[in-house]
């Protein structure tokens, strides 16, 4: 066995939520995912292709109709994107496995922003890279990023920047003109950027202006990619906005989010043309292709995103603004709103084992949540609270059991 999968740590998200589960008196917001099922019409999509008999290979970059599909819903947002730059993944972290398989050598140097969900730094540890994190820094509950300080880590040996906005854990977000800053910079030091965009249309600011030649967010598209009722809903600020298409930029999606399909395991990828052919070679050797009926699925939420993703958005908003004014409330507590994502990052004064901490809220409060460490060491100290809740009284009820635990330790 290799060495460095012994290296790798678990996940320290799962070993709190493995403490927990079957455990019907637990409130559990470690995961990161709505506890409320896909709708109804994606669901029959599926069970109507399965009932055709469509249970054999696709192409290893996905039907030609739902690659068509996210191209025209991906060019509503960020202007034309074309289908030959698009693969269809089993899942958003297959779709980041894929990107580090393909650009990372044993060997190079990567920077990550951290924190940031464990996978992403573990991937090019795994290919033997020599990773290097870039942390934000916490203001008020809130994190920043020191953009100059990330430029000058960025160096001709850089080979891959790995960038997570709308962040998980934090709720942290690009400015677009950051992201031309280092989208400039890495086209100076020939660095590939790897954006994980996953929760780009889970987003609570206002829109931002379109980047010079770009369509607002929902413009009207034409084609198969729009949906019946109307256009595209508004969406954080993304590098497709600044990019050109031969830029050396890799953006990962996942319906996993914003359409309520985290089980369903389909995510794509936008990057150059010319990186499309050798990343169908990937796909064959990783996993061959998404299942057909997934895939069915996936069109038919594409279509009438109209349907599921704004009423998402608007609950969403409605959980964090339920949940973080209660934390804010709290003593000893240190949050801001997230301006992106689902959730809410908080730190606990006093806690200096964030594990431990999560591991005794599940065992005395009966409340699961995830322990910051597992996202960065920098975040010792901090634990996560997924607030994507069908009832939000889940995370008054919550917060209530929290509040009972601290005046216990008091």
């Amino acid at each position: 066995m290799r060495q460095t999968l012994i290296n790798l740590e678990e996940s320290k998200i799962r070993e709190v939520a493995n403490a927990g589960m079957g455990r019907s008196d637990v409130l559990a917001f470690w995961f990161g995912e709505s506890d409320e099922v896909t709708p109804d019409f994606i669901r029959q999509a599926a069970i109507e292709s399965l009932q055709k008999g469509e249970t054999f290979y696709s192409h290893n970059l996905g039907l030609p109709e739902l690659r068509a599909a996210v191209a025209h819903y991906m060019s509503g947002l960020h202007g034309d994107i074309a289908s030959n730059r698009i693969a269809i993944t089993s899942g958003g972290v297959n779709a980041l496995m894929l990107s580090v398989q393909a650009l990372v050598d044993a060997g190079d140097q990567v920077v990550a922003v951290t924190p940031v969900w464990p996978n992403l730094t573990a991937q090019p540890l795994i290919l033997g890279a020599d990773l290097r994190c870039f942390s934000l820094k916490p203001e008020g509950g809130r994190w920043t990023l020191d953009l100059q300080a990330l430029l000058a880590q960025i160096t001709p040996k850089t080979k891959l920047l790995i960038v997570n906005a709308p962040n998980n854990p934090t709720g942290w977000t690009l400015e677009r003109d950051e992201q031309q800053a280092i989208l400039e910079h890495c086209r100076k030091t020939g660095t590939w950027i790897l954006a994980d965009e996953v929760y780009e249309r889970l987003y609570y600011e206002e829109t931002p202006n379109p980047a010079p030649g770009r369509p607002k967010p929902g413009a009207p598209l034409g084609g198969d990619g729009r949906s019946p009722s109307g256009g595209i809903h508004p969406c954080a600020p993304s590098f497709l906005d600044v990019a050109a298409p031969d830029d050396r930029l890799v953006v990962v999606h996942s319906f996993s989010k914003s359409f309520l399909m985290t089980g369903w395991r389909l995510g794509w990828l936008v990057m150059p043309p010319s990186l499309t052919q050798p990343m169908g070679k990937l796909v064959e050797f990783n996993t061959s292709c998404a299942s057909v009926f997934t895939q069915r699925a996936g069109i038919v939420a594409l279509q009438r995103t109209d349907e599921v993703t704004p009423r998402v958005v608007a609950h969403l908003k409605h959980c964090r603004d339920t949940l973080v004014p209660l934390l804010q409330a709290l003593p000893g507590i240190e949050v801001a709103p997230a301006r992106g994502g689902m959730y809410a990052f908080f730190r606990l004064d006093g806690v200096d084992d964030s594990l431990a901490v999560a591991k005794r809220l599940v065992s005395e409060a009966g409340l699961g949540l995830a322990p910051g460490n597992a996202f960065a060491p920098e975040a010792q100290g901090w634990l996560r609270w997924c607030f994507a809740s069908k009832d939000p009284a889940r995370l008054v009820q919550g917060v209530d059991r929290l509040a009972s635990w601290l005046h216990s330790r008091a």
